[in-house]
């Protein structure tokens, strides 16, 4: 976490999200008297690190990697076990009657457990700890996988995805917010392409896993695999997986009193005011700077035991009691993100992708086991490698590319970076997107050759890819501090489009036909897609207008009054 008595929130020319990553006017570190830390390239590393071997900042290449490798396997494992139930239906119906449109309601049903789940965790995690969040969804989805494996009846598919959307829900909005809290600004493009990827791989393989196991072992053992990997996970995440909250603040050691002015504490933020006075206080008579937290900062403070690393909780500085009360408050706060116009951007971009995997898995269903294509179950399957094919290149260009592209840009704006520059690269996607859904909907139905229908898929993989990677990136590099309550209100946008189309994608393609159907997705691709232009020109003035909300979510979240 920041720190939360940074005074450049108050600053008047302080925009959320504008950075300069190359100079500052004083040379300090925020709140600090210390040289501001930079990589051997020059850039300033942001969010600052403190000395502390505890803060994760700090953490050695390998177990940053480690704790990486994790949350990443925990996003595709949840990815895979929320996309795993389509190859048990055709046996669910003809054991058990249990009807087609009674599993779509069941798909349903996880697309809003997977967005809404995000709202209660989110809480939690401020003030209990990430790994508790971690846990419980684990087990959570470890239930929901045995009660599939189970089903006998039609209540049987519906309920258990509920608990499969839950276990979901940790990778949603929490995953990201262990990577920011590990890695620099600079470079989560990068990581985000590997949180991209492996939802990739969980969403495009995880079906043509499932499908291969019900063949060979029998539908049930669908659920059962993904019920003992969920529960071995369980087990390495207790032992394996270390906490990365971090009271950053605690190690701020130093406050310019005289940049403190009591009167914008007062008109800004009335409950800062009992903050300011304190510091004030301690500066006493003395015009000179006033020390806090001198004791933290020490140069002989030591790494915490194992066993304190991995306590299923860690309660937060700030936490009050049990912290029921800071709970329903912070609960309530995330419903203040729908006001920041960035978050309604990336939450449709990457909603709109999920729900056009809807259309396309379907339409697979629809025509590729007739002639002229006339494949096996196993091949239908295997079509989604195309489509993960092209989700990795997307990754690559909105993740790798996007931070080499944006840091190219700043060097050329004084050292100044924006997130909107992360949206630049999108004009690409504008393109391949929506031709990918025409050549591979429209191709379907007119029958045309496959080499079309697969590079279709792979350019709707693409923009898969690259939209997922951007639409995040972008809302982190705009509200850095507010990652997981925005990353919440993405998930529910996402989550609760993909519910919408999921009812609607039969109707529409029976009504309408195949081809105008995708012809109408490729419009709707290409409307919102090209929405960037209006953030391009007037996402630093939505920035700006939303400066006031921001800061106060980062009050309230962060323990700041």
């Amino acid at each position: 976490m920041s720190s939360p008595l940074s005074v450049d929130h108050y600053d008047e020319n302080f925009i959320p999200g504008t950075v300069n990553i190359l100079y500052s006017d004083d040379q300090s570190s925020d709140c600090s008297g210390k040289p501001l830390k930079r990589t051997k390239d020059g850039l300033i590393l942001i969010p600052q690190p403190s000395d502390s071997p505890n803060d994760p900042l700090n953490w050695s290449t390998s177990r940053k990697m480690w704790h990486f490798l994790l949350v990443s396997f925990i996003t595709g494992l949840t990815a895979a076990t929320s996309n795993d139930a389509g190859a048990a239906q055709d046996s669910l119906n003809e054991i058990y009657g249990i009807s087609y449109d009674a599993m779509n309601t069941g798909a349903g049903v996880l697309f809003i457990f997977i967005g809404w789940s995000c709202i209660f965790f989110a809480p939690a995690s401020s003030l209990y700890g990430r790994r508790i969040t971690y846990i419980i969804c684990l087990v959570v989805g470890t239930l929901g996988c045995v009660w599939f494996a189970s089903s006998r009846r039609t209540a049987d598919t519906i309920w258990s995805q509920m608990f499969v959307g839950m276990s979901e829900a940790c990778a949603e909005a929490q995953v990201q917010q262990s990577l920011s809290d590990i890695f620099f600004q600079h470079q989560l493009g990068s990581v985000l392409t590997v949180y991209i990827m492996a939802t990739s791989i969980g969403s495009f393989l995880g079906p043509l896993i499932a499908h291969i196991i019900s063949m060979n072992q029998g539908f049930r053992w669908v659920g059962w695999w993904g019920a003992i990997i969920c529960g071995i996970t369980v087990i390495v995440i207790i032992f394996g997986c270390e906490e990365t909250v971090f009271d950053r603040s605690a190690y701020s050691t130093v406050v310019d009193a005289t940049s403190l002015e009591l009167e914008d504490f007062e008109t800004k933020k009335d409950k800062d005011e009992e903050t300011a006075v304190a510091v004030l206080e301690k500066q006493g008579p003395s015009t000179g700077p006033a020390r806090t937290n001198t004791d933290v900062e020490s140069n002989d403070e030591k790494l915490k035991p194992y066993l304190q690393r991995i306590k299923i909780i860690t309660p937060s500085p700030y936490l009050i009691g049990y912290g029921f009360k800071q709970y329903i408050e912070r609960f309530l706060l995330n419903f203040k993100v729908f006001a920041l116009p960035a978050v309604w951007l990336s939450g449709i971009l990457w909603g709109l992708q999920d729900s056009y995997m809807t259309f396309f898995l379907t339409t697979q269903d629809t025509y590729f086991y007739d002639p002229p294509w006339n494949k096996s179950d196993t091949g239908v399957a295997v079509m989604n490698v195309a489509t993960l094919i092209g989700a990795v290149i997307g990754c690559l260009m909105s993740g790798w590319l996007s931070d080499k592209h944006v840091l190219w840009i700043a060097r050329r704006n004084n050292g100044i970076m924006e997130p909107e520059y992360r949206l630049y690269l999108l004009f690409v996607t504008l393109v391949i997107s929506p031709a990918g859904l025409i050549m591979f909907g429209v191709g379907a139905e007119r029958q045309w050759p496959w080499q079309v229908i697969y590079v279709g898929l792979g350019m709707i993989g693409f923009g898969w890819g690259s939209i997922g990677d951007t639409a995040m990136s972008y809302l982190m590099d705009a509200y850095p501090e507010i990652v997981i309550q925005g990353m919440v209100g993405v998930s529910i946008i996402n989550n609760t489009l993909a519910c919408i189309f999921t009812f609607a994608c039969s109707p529409w393609l029976d009504g309408a036909g195949t081809a105008n159907t995708y012809i109408a997705l490729a419009v709707i691709d290409f409307v919102t897609i090209g929405s960037i232009v209006i953030f391009l020109y007037y996402g630093k003035t939505f920035r700006i207008k939303t400066k006031n909300l921001y800061i106060s979510l980062v009050e309230a979240t962060q323990g700041m009054g």
